[in-house]
């Protein structure tokens, strides 16, 4: 989906049956580290954390250390706090090359951002929160731009109704509904008032809170019929919770350390990160010692030591290619024994099953052939990558990154080698096979020319026993009976010799008829080019005569 250059926006995501899954604003927490990771796990949407307004307009240090993302973090909502309407929207039209929408902060409950007008205090203005919309709506140039808000409900529903309404009127995208008052922490939430809500506004709306599992998603949507489900302590508990996982997967905390090694993410972010991960899955005192620990590559120590090192483990493509290899050696090894003549493997590549089989083998052979040699170059990239002087110059200055980064090394020279002897072990099964073909193919022709060989020197023997024979008739005989008896056989030698000759004077004499036909045929031929090429000499003189009359 296109969303960041104007052409398509967030709201198209919003379809009628589905829900969205949406990772919610955390401080300190949903940064663009953790949006990467949820993305992976069948997050729909994330938004950043909440951003001051007015300290993202007035400092270029707070722009850099609140607002980071890149061209995958998409679609993207930038969640501000704000009590005015015209610094809404300078924030908005700053963010607005590099994000997909603005959310309005209506719901926060902390006591300093209430006290500065931000947050929940802003369900208490309605005014104000249309006056921020409608001014966030004309002054972004981008008409495809989300202008949303988030709130709490008030205790009198109607208050939040009229709130929702009016946002309403103003333009609003959509709205996403805490289900808990203002003073309300852990209290069960308000589904009631959700469905009350969604009931009364034609723009789409999100539930959030106690959103823990996949099963709750369907659930709150089942409750209140919102068209998405926006997710915060679930996620940083398990954010493989969109894909289905009651518990954060092995993969998804290997994951995080890739990503935050790759982007630098700072020590205390990352531990905090895993602390969440882990909650569920480790004990009280695996919790205590991980708790304790304070450098990245003691991080990295632990969780190869009690859940396993990646190195060891292979993703499902690359398991498929080692399979594969093993099977091409296996192969391999079976076509080059040496009791199985190559005579009797083309007898065997004959039978039915094979003969169906190879009417597909050229199409498949090129399909290996260009998985094998992309997955090759694949794993040339991360050779590159993680050998690079940028990622060596980058673990000098961390030395704590360093035994991960040559972990990955290790994982991607592995990936290349598998990948590049299957390659090539293909290429000598496909030679392989050809040559055994072509050998049992000379081998058969050589048995044949044999045979035809043995054939022709019984019949020189059968023809020089006869003249023996006859020679002994002639000369050793007595009388006319003798005589007669070597005429009969000299007269019927005689008469083979001209039936034979008889047969080859018949063959000769057709194909002197067949050569004379194709004489005759070739001599029309010839006649007939003489004739076309004549026409066509008088076609251009004429041709040249008229070039000439036009000149």
């Amino acid at each position: 989906m296109k969303t960041a250059n104007g052409n398509t926006s967030v709201m198209d995501m919003f379809e009628k049956g589905k829900v969205l899954k949406i990772c919610a604003p955390m401080v300190r927490y949903s940064k663009l580290a953790f949006r990467s990771l949820v993305r992976k796990y069948n997050c729909d949407i994330c938004f950043t954390p909440m951003i001051v307004a007015a300290d993202f307009l007035r400092s270029i240090k707070a722009r850099d250390s609140e607002f980071t993302t890149n061209e995958r973090d998409r679609p993207l909502i930038v969640q501000f706090a704000a009590h005015d309407a015209q610094s809404l929207a300078d924030a908005a039209c700053a963010v607005a090359p590099f994000s997909d929408g603005v959310d309005l902060n209506c719901g926060c409950p902390q006591r300093w951002a209430m006290s500065a007008g931000y947050g929940a205090c802003l369900i208490n203005k309605p005014e104000l929160v249309k006056d921020m919309v409608r001014h966030v709506r004309n002054q972004v140039d981008n008409p495809n731009y989300t202008a949303s808000i988030k709130i709490r409900i008030h205790k009198d529903l109607r208050q939040t109704v009229d709130l929702c309404q009016k946002a309403e009127s103003a333009g609003v995208s959509w709205i996403t509904v805490h289900g808990r008052t203002t003073e309300e922490r852990h209290q069960p939430v308000h589904y009631d008032a959700i469905k009350t809500i969604k009931d009364s506004v034609s723009v789409p709306v999100i539930a959030n809170g106690d959103i823990k599992y996949l099963r709750d998603v369907e659930l709150t949507h089942e409750l209140t019929g919102v068209d998405g489900v926006m997710a915060a302590r679930g996620l940083l508990a398990n954010p493989a919770m969109f894909a289905g996982y009651e518990d954060t997967p092995l993969q998804c905390i290997w994951d995080w350390v890739d990503i935050s090694v790759e982007q630098g993410t700072p020590f205390t972010c990352f531990h905090h990160h895993l602390i969440y991960m882990l909650e569920r899955v480790s004990s009280q005192p695996e919790r205590k010692v991980f708790n304790s620990l304070s450098s990245t590559s003691a991080v990295i120590d632990y969780l190869q030591n009690t859940y396993g090192s990646p190195s060891a483990k292979m993703t499902l493509q690359w398991t498929a290619v080692a399979l594969f290899l093993y099977v091409e050696i296996g192969v391999i090894v079976i076509l080059c024994l040496p009791f199985i003549s190559a005579r009797r493997w083309q007898s065997i590549f004959q039978l039915r099953i094979w003969s169906w089989m190879s009417r597909f083998w050229n199409k498949v052979f090129l399909t290996m052939i260009i998985i094998l040699i992309v997955l090759f170059l694949d794993a040339v990239r991360e050779v590159r990558k993680y050998s690079s002087k940028e990622h060596g110059a980058d673990a000098k200055l961390q030395p704590n990154m360093f035994d991960h980064l040559h972990m990955k090394l290790f994982r991607a020279q592995r990936n290349l080698y598998i990948s590049g002897f299957a390659v090539f072990l293909w290429l000598v099964m496909k030679r392989l096979i050809t040559l055994i073909n072509q050998l049992a193919s000379a081998s058969g022709t050589t048995a044949a020319l044999q045979a035809q060989a043995e054939n022709a020197n019984q019949t020189a023997e059968k023809y020089m026993k006869d003249n023996e024979l006859l020679k002994q008739t002639l000369m050793e005989g007595r009388g006319d009976r003798a005589t007669a008896e070597g005429m009969d056989l000299l007269r019927n030698e005689v008469e083979k010799l001209k039936e034979e000759l008889k047969t080859s004077g018949d063959g000769l004499k057709k194909s002197h008829s067949e050569a004379d036909v194709m004489k005759k045929q070739m001599e029309g031929l010839a006649r007939e080019y003489d004739r076309l090429l004549k026409e066509h000499q008088e076609l251009q003189n004429l041709q040249d005569s008229g070039n000439k009359k036009e000149d």
